[in-house]
Order: structure tokens, then sequence, then C-alpha cells
């Protein structure tokens, strides 16, 4: 089995661009949860939210780490974003 070698030739601009989009996606997924919300939903529709709820909390993840590798001390990739304590 071979191991492939990081490259670690990403720039901060990338990685700064890349949150950006991360974060504008999770908010497209939040937007349309909130949308879906308190009505009376079909099958289709509750699949639908669920895929949206799903989406949103691996988008979470990564933009967790994200914020991480920027150095964003409330951002921990183990537990995720603390809170201001």
């Amino acid at each position: 089995m071979s191991r492939r070698a990081f490259t670690y030739d990403k720039s901060w601009d990338e990685i700064e661009t890349m949150l950006a989009t991360l974060e504008r996606k999770q908010n497209n997924h939040l937007t349309a949860i909130t949308l879906l919300k308190g009505q009376r939903m079909s099958k289709k529709q509750r699949q639908e939210a669920v895929w949206h709820m799903r989406q949103f909390k691996g988008l979470e993840g990564a933009i967790t780490s994200l914020r991480w590798v920027l150095g964003d001390p409330n951002a921990d990739p183990t537990v995720g974003v603390k809170k201001d304590e």
C-alpha cells in the first residue's frame, strides 16, 4: 500500500476562500431548512429537510477545521467551535 505525501502548497488566501465558500454553502442549507421548518411536509419534503440537515452538519466539521488551521482560538476540530465563556 502506497502512502500519499502531503504537499502543503495551499496559500492562506486559498484556505480563506475555501472557508468562505463552505460558510456560504452551509448558510444555503440553513436557509432551506428554515423555509421547510414549521410547515406540514410530505415524505419527499421531510427527506429533503433531512438531507439539508446532514449537509449542514457535515460542513460544520470542515468549517471548524479550516478555522483551526487559520488560527481561530475558538475553533478546535476535536470538539467543534468553543462557546465564549
